[in-house]
């Protein structure tokens, strides 16, 4: 045990420091413009954010490639970007000192059927659970595009550091393309991307040596990971301690543990896998795993999932199994979160579970989703957010402006 608190800043092994231990993790805010262009409402949400105390904020995931997007409104960054807009955007969330990383993303086959007839994948491999009525069966990619989507991230993290972003976070978690090559449930080829996980890690690990390469070594780079994805056949948690080991010895700068696909989104508990009284407790969901990677490598950790109170945050910091903590939903509710966490180490915010009343239809409209992305737009219209916006008034406005489709299976 050690007297690490929410305040203390941190400097990462390439030197760059970041001012305390909270860190808001990747939220799909889907407020790009026609063009996917970030909007003056992202600028918005981001200062607000910036204004609120976060040490890091990790953006929603920005698409490498304008003819893969996972959401309608997601923004892209590649060539035909205006990259004034980014500019504004970094800008806006490097206020009061905050740094701001861009997350980089490419769905793979996790694009919903109304946004692409033939999506790509490392198999031809559908969704399982279901899930395959919305999502299109993908085509399995062949080894020149596999090449041409590594140097997309490349490019992508290369402009985001022109923009004035000050890092990026490959998004290696929750099913998209990054997680489908780690799959071997997802990942069947018979070359030198698919079979033993040393293969199946080559992707990520060329993705990220592909981005160092352009960013140098001084600009951060981290990644999201799954622990696991909590299905038969699937990726791991002892395949993950070697992905999380591989990645370390590369040099990668941060590392933050999620878990769950669109097909098992385990993360907050679930029938087959409920979450555990010890879990509930000590608020986060993958500190047990994160105590099995802290013997491992030596790498900046964060966990993300679960934590509502300074003394819960506090605790795990003290125990050195995680460098940050890792906000999400509590922040769409309250950017000032981090501030009054720093303020008071007794401060607490309780989960807010929104429901129209009717669990069917909360399923259906996918409440839990859009209802936290409304306290963004709102965030991002200048207004503060509502904890009693009305969950059914949720649904009908996003019926309203973007009919069902809305609803279609988006983001874990």
């Amino acid at each position: 045990m050690n007297s690490i608190n929410l305040s203390e800043p941190f400097s990462l092994p390439n030197g760059q420091s970041i001012k305390n231990r909270l860190f808001k993790s990747a939220m799909s805010e889907q407020l790009a413009d026609k063009q996917h262009n970030p909007t003056a409402g992202l600028v918005t949400l981001y200062q607000r954010w910036a204004k609120g105390g976060i040490g890091l904020a990790i953006t929603g995931n920005v698409m490498v490639d304008r003819r893969a997007l996972g959401e309608p409104k997601n923004v892209v960054l590649d060539e035909k970007s205006d990259l004034a807009r980014f500019r504004a955007w970094a800008k806006a969330g490097k206020q009061s000192g905050t740094q701001i990383w861009m997350q980089l993303n490419h769905p793979g086959k996790q694009i919903p059927k109304f946004l692409c007839d033939e999506p790509v994948a490392p198999s031809a491999i559908s969704l399982g659970r279901g899930l395959e009525k919305g999502f299109n069966t993908p085509r399995e990619l062949s080894e020149t595009e596999i090449y041409d989507i590594i140097n997309k991230f490349a490019l992508s993290a290369k402009l985001s550091k022109q923009a004035g972003f000050t890092g990026v976070q490959i998004h290696g978690a929750h099913g998209y393309l990054v997680s489908q090559f780690l799959s071997a449930r997802h990942n069947q080829r018979q070359d030198k991307w698919g079979g033993s996980l040393e293969n199946r890690l080559r992707f990520v690990v060329d993705v990220y040596q592909a981005i160092r390469h352009e960013v140098g070594d001084d600009f951060p780079v981290g990644i999201k990971l799954n622990s696991a994805d909590f299905m038969k056949g699937g990726f791991t948690e002892e395949e993950s301690m070697q992905v999380v080991q591989a990645l370390s010895a590369n040099g990668i700068d941060l590392i933050e543990i999620s878990g769950g696909t669109y097909e098992s989104p385990s993360m907050m508990g679930s029938k087959d896998k409920p979450v555990k009284a010890s879990t509930v407790k000590r608020e986060a969901y993958f500190l047990d795993y994160m105590e099995k990677v802290r013997k491992l490598v030596d790498t900046p950790l964060v966990v993300t999932g679960g934590f509502r109170t300074a003394p819960a945050m506090n605790e795990a910091l003290s125990t050195s199994v995680t460098d940050f903590i890792g906000l999400a939903r509590t922040m769409a509710v309250d950017p000032d979160f981090p501030n009054k966490l720093i303020d008071n180490p007794d401060y607490g915010m309780p989960l807010i579970a929104p429901t129209t009343g009717k669990p069917a239809l909360d399923k259906m409209a996918m409440v839990g989703l859009v209802w936290y992305e409304h306290q963004m737009w709102r965030i991002a219209a200048g207004k503060n957010a509502d904890p009693h916006l009305s969950a059914l008034g949720v649904v009908v406005k996003t019926m309203l402006s973007a009919g069902w489709h809305a609803f279609k299976k988006r983001r874990v």
